[in-house]
């Protein structure tokens, strides 16, 4: 019988209704232009996906209370003390991002941070190895001892807040003792650790450092964009209008080049900065653009779905935990670098609280499966501005641990509450 008929005994057509294709909710908003993009940020804040909202309102409100209490605070050199001393808390924020896309947490990194000085500062100072390649060794130490706490968790099954907190006790042993019983090893002004130190500029300071990072962090999305677009549009599929490429530009090229003008009053761009910012694009184009990426979100969204999918759950799960692993050992190393020497304040318990707390305040949440690298830049960015704004205000340190505190419960509070909202919604 054929699909279209007519039923002669009453004169109806008995056709299938006509099904309209379905259309791509994202070409409808492009169609609207701006208005469309505003419509649907009301409708993503409504539905609770808040994304990088809370914490940006917090930073302004935080620079604008305490530029009340000190006119110095909006300074050149408050910029630069910021850029500087994130970097190292910054640097375990990113490690601890991936774990907790995975919806797991990392108790070690403060310990490996620190054993990682250690084994950098006994490997050159003491053995007289090149700089650089004890570098390259220190940081595979840090990766390998991630995969053996990951693999124990991935393979034993033996949770990772056990295995982590374990390696948290046994790894700042094996720091002690490696530092013996002077407890500190002064470094070397060489190698990476001389970039990693306060007093090393982009360009030796030079004032168009700044600004040539800037035109490069630029072009780079400038670029980007454009090679996406012409990718989606051979492809068929949704892509951004020029337009709106034109806009995320410009309003990217006033930031980076408003922050190196400021940078620029004091003493320009520390090179650390440099270093950290480069890691984090390349982090978020990992996870972002790479199937690599793609699988640890899948992961940390759903474990079951994933093993079903074809994913190897074992295999991500130990690499993340090498990644984390190796930029706790890098961060160690910045963190020695603002003293120029490698000591039992490396693995500071206080360090492992903080970057936990700036990939959370940040916007990464700890329930798995959802969160970027830039949360630790914006999180640390939080709690350095607050750490430097109590300064100013000549308060002890018990008020930043208290203030500090109630911002990452805030911060939990909103993660919590948003997912309630997406789940009430339909979208999680």
């Amino acid at each position: 019988m054929s699909k279209h008929s007519i039923d002669t005994s009453k004169g109806i057509d008995t056709a299938p209704p006509a099904v309209d294709p379905a259309i791509d909710p994202r070409l409808l908003v492009r169609e609207e232009g701006f208005k469309g993009y505003l419509t649907e940020f009301k409708r993503k804040v409504r539905g609770g996906e808040l994304g990088s909202l809370p914490v940006v309102i917090g930073l302004i409100i935080i620079w604008v209370v305490f530029s009340i209490n000190d006119g110095t605070y909006l300074q050149a050199s408050t910029a630069t003390y910021i850029a500087y001393y994130a970097v190292g808390i910054g640097l375990l924020g990113i490690g601890l991002v991936f774990v907790l896309l995975l919806g797991e947490i990392d108790l070690s990194v403060g310990s490996v941070s620190g054993l990682a000085a250690a084994i950098f500062a006994v490997l050159s100072v003491q053995h007289g190895l090149n700089p650089w390649l004890a570098v390259l060794l220190t940081l595979i130490s840090g990766a390998v001892i991630g995969a053996l706490q990951g693999t124990v968790f991935a393979k034993l099954g033996v949770p990772a807040f056990v295995v982590t907190l374990a390696g948290f006790l046994a790894w700042q042993g094996v720091m002690l003792w490696l530092l013996g019983s002077t407890g500190t090893i002064n470094l070397p002004d060489t190698g990476l650790n001389h970039y990693l130190q306060g007093g090393a500029f982009f360009l030796n300071g030079d004032l168009a450092g700044g600004y040539i990072l800037a035109g490069l962090g630029v072009a780079s999305m400038l670029v980007g964009n454009l090679i996406e677009q012409g990718r989606r549009r051979k492809a068929g599929v949704p892509f951004r209008p020029t337009s709106e490429i034109a806009l995320r530009v410009v309003l990217l090229a006033i930031g980076a080049f408003g922050v190196a003008y400021i940078l620029n009053q004091d003493k320009g761009v520390p090179d650390a900065t440099v270093i950290f910012l480069a890691l984090l694009i390349i982090c978020d184009f990992v996870l972002r653009r790479t199937g690599f990426g793609r699988k640890i979100f899948a992961v940390g969204g759903n474990i079951e779905a994933s093993r079903r999918a074809g994913i190897n759950v074992a295999a991500i799960r130990i690499s993340v935990f090498a990644i984390a692993g190796a930029f706790a050992a890098l961060a160690g190393l910045a963190l020695a670098g603002t003293t120029n020497a490698a000591g039992q304040s490396g693995a500071d318990p206080n360090n492992l609280m903080m970057a936990i707390a700036a990939a959370v305040i940040g916007g990464t949440s700890l329930f798995g499966g959802r969160g970027r690298v830039w949360s630790a830049l914006l999180g640390v960015l939080v709690i350095e501005s607050i750490n430097y704004g109590l300064f100013l205000l000549g308060l002890t340190q018990d008020a930043n641990y208290m203030i500090t505190g109630a911002v990452l419960l805030a911060a939990v509070i909103v993660d919590s509450l948003s997912r309630r909202t997406q789940k009430a919604a339909g979208r999680a």
